[in-house]
Order: C-alpha cells, then sequence, then structure tokens
C-alpha cells in the first residue's frame, strides 16, 4: 500500500471541498466529471430492465454476448473496425479497472512499461501494483503533445512490455493523426511491446475532425488492446461500463484476471449499456456539439484577459501555459484561494506537465466565461 501513488485527483477534490464548506462560490474546471445527465431513452432502458428478474441472478462471468456484440456494431459503425463479440471484447467494470488490470497481466517486477508523461495519474497505479517500473515518454507542444520513440533509451526498450498511448489526450486535448498510430505498430513491433490505446475520449473531435481509433490501423490488432468507455460518450461516468477490445490474447488475459475478482456486471447496466450503443448516436452528435461550442467561448474570454493557448483538439479538456513567475502548483493554488476556480496543476500529471494547468470543459458557457473573468481580474497576464 505504501507504494502506491498519490490519488491526484482525490487532493484536488479535498481541496475544493475546504473552500465549498467555507461557504465560497467555487467554480471546479479541475476534474473530468461530465456535468450533464445520461440521455432519457438509456435511464428508461435501465429502469425497464432492473424489474425483469433474469437481471437479479449472477450475470455471465465475461458479461451478457448482446452487450459485446452491441460494442463490436458501434466500432464497425464509427471506425470500420471488425471485433469479433466473443474473443476480442472484454467487458470492464469502467475503463479505468482495464487500464489496472492490464498491467497486473503483463508485467512483472523488473519489466518496463512506457508511460506518457504528463498522462492520465491512474497508469502509474497499475504499474506500481505489479511491481515493474515506468519509463516516461515526454510529450511536448513542438511535437504536437505525441512521444517521440527515436528519444527512448535502448535500456528501457529491452525490458519494456507494455506502453500506454491516450488521444484524444487527457490533459493536453492533442489528437493523434494516423501515421503516429501507423509508426507505433511498427515501434511494437519491433520491441515486443504490448499497446494499450486508452481511447476514452474517442467520440469527442473538434473541427469536423473524427478521431482515430487505434485498432483501425492495419496490424494494430497484433499488438494492441484499445480501452473504450461509455463515461464521456453517453455521459455515464457513474454507470461504471467500460470495454478492452482488440488483441485476442491481451482480452482473453483481462477476462481471466476478472474472473478472479468480480462476477460480471449488474444485468439492467448492459442492457442500458446496449441501448446507449445501438441506439440512435444524435444525443452523441449533440454533446460533442456541446463541448465545442463551450471550448470556442472559452478560448475566447482567455483571449480577452491575454492568456494565449492553441485550442484543444479533442477531449473536454484545455491544457493552458503558467504565466511568468508560477509554476503549475502554485498557479492552482492561487486561482482556487483569490478566484475560487479550481483547475489541475499540470505537474499532477508528470514531470513533463509541469508549466500547464488543465481546464476542463465541464461547465455552461456562462459558468466558464465568468471562471475567466474572475481569473482576469488578479491581472496575471500583463
Amino acid at each position: 500500500m505504501k507504494g502506491l501513488p498519490t490519488q491526484f485527483f482525490a487532493t484536488l477534490v479535498k481541496k475544493a471541498n475546504e473552500q465549498i464548506a467555507a461557504g465560497h462560490d467555487v467554480i471546479n474546471l479541475g476534474q473530468g466529471n461530465p456535468d450533464r445527465p445520461t440521455p432519457p431513452h438509456i435511464v428508461s432502458a435501465m429502469q425497464e430492465a432492473s424489474a425483469n428478474p433474469l437481471y437479479h441472478k449472477y450475470p455471465p462471468f465475461t458479461g451478457f454476448p448482446f452487450l459485446k456484440q452491441a460494442v463490436a456494431q458501434r466500432y464497425k459503425e464509427d471506425h470500420n473496425v471488425d471485433l469479433d463479440p466473443d474473443t476480442e471484447v472484454a467487458i470492464l467494470f469502467g475503463g479505468k479497472t482495464g487500464l489496472i488490470e492490464i498491467a497486473q497481466c503483463l508485467l512483472n517486477p523488473g519489466d518496463v512499461c512506457l508511460v506518457p508523461d504528463p498522462g492520465y495519474p491512474d497508469y502509474w497505479s497499475g504499474v506500481a501494483l505489479s511491481g515493474a517500473e515506468m519509463a516516461f515518454m515526454p510529450l511536448r507542444e513542438e511535437n504536437g503533445f505525441l512521444p517521440d520513440y527515436s528519444q527512448l533509451k535502448q535500456s528501457d526498450l529491452d525490458r519494456a512490455k507494455l506502453m500506454f498511448i491516450n488521444y484524444p489526450n487527457n490533459p493536453t486535448g492533442a489528437t493523434a493523426p494516423a501515421s503516429f498510430y501507423e509508426e507505433t505498430v511498427s515501434f511494437a513491433q519491433k520491441n515486443g511491446v504490448v499497446v494499450a490505446s486508452d481511447f476514452a475520449y474517442g467520440a469527442i473531435g473538434f473541427d469536423g475532425q473524427k478521431p482515430i481509433s487505434f485498432l483501425s490501423i492495419p496490424g494494430a490488432k497484433e499488438v494492441c488492446v484499445e480501452f473504450y468507455t461509455l463515461s464521456k460518450t453517453y455521459n455515464m461516468a457513474g454507470w461504471r461500463v467500460g470495454f478492452a477490445l482488440g488483441n485476442k490474447e491481451v482480452v482473453r488475459l483481462i477476462n481471466l484476471i476478472q474472473d478472479h475478482y468480480y462476477c460480471s456486471l449488474f444485468g439492467g447496466i448492459q442492457v442500458a449499456a446496449a441501448t446507449a450503443l445501438t441506439a440512435s448516436q444524435d444525443c452523441v452528435t449533440e454533446l460533442r456539439d456541446v463541448y465545442e461550442s463551450r471550448r470556442n467561448a472559452l478560448y475566447a474570454a482567455l483571449k480577452t484577459i491575454g492568456w494565449e493557448a492553441k485550442p484543444s483538439q479533442g477531449s473536454f479538456f484545455s491544457w493552458l501555459p503558467v504565466p511568468k513567475g508560477h509554476t503549475s502548483q502554485s498557479l492552482a493554488d492561487l486561482l482556487l484561494q483569490e478566484a475560487k476556480v479550481v483547475v489541475a496543476p499540470g505537474v499532477g500529471f508528470g514531470e513533463h506537465g509541469e508549466g500547464y494547468v488543465r481546464l476542463g470543459l465541464l461547465s455552461p458557457e456562462a459558468r466558464l466565461e465568468e471562471a475567466v473573468q474572475r481569473i482576469g481580474r488578479l491581472n496575471l497576464f500583463g
């Protein structure tokens, strides 16, 4: 237990809650918790299914076939990816669970996991639980927040078994072109590395650009398992439904480890999840449009106070440089204390996150604009 990393978001929430408890009006842009409700047709499917005695029993250990078929159908329609529901789909208790489990499945003490820096901190948790080591892949703005594989140490590559990538990216909001994924297939094949593609924000791309599924790249299934979740796409964060998709052997291992942990998701939730995946996707289009409109409003407001940054390409995050004289933590603390605005300090996502803060697009436009106005009164940007 002492070897586990500090839970970054728990610390962030604690600081915000202290201000709220003191009676302050806090605008929390620091977390990645969707603010809109789950679409009504999905809720209705859950309500109806909950009354079905069939789902009051233990579900099949690996989940109901209809849910695996539903996600395979969605991937075919959205990304032209063919998935065998029986062997290339594992149902997860949310995407986060799978990101922890894959490290436990593939890594032994002394092995190396290649981890993006900055990146989602829970990648570190699975590596810590496996007893393996991390080698960080810097994501630099000048390289489009993509890792440069040529800069990795051969000594790390010799021991590497697993690598995490994540586009649209948390925290930077960057997306990845097909050429990057093609390079990643070759890199993984050459070095004997399994790629864990975290595609949690796969439905959220801006400016008419649709995010690319790594599994759509030739050869990807040989080296990759992709993690998808309903949390962001359908505002179902509290429902805890995710999937591991792709490489048959990795999917088998994840199903095996879950046989020892769980007895799959409540059947009513599986029915609702299948409804989300197979019904009209208009709600997904609408949600993406909301986030794009919020992004545009946020960056327009930021410009008025002199806070310049390149707009995010996807996800529901914005990645902003800190002003001179501040670290990411000192800026985050100042904004909370003086403006009552919560942002996530970039250093919480890794060493190379220093110099930035992350803002979520998870409040209405008026609230985002108010947050920027509060920050503007501090005269941090000249």
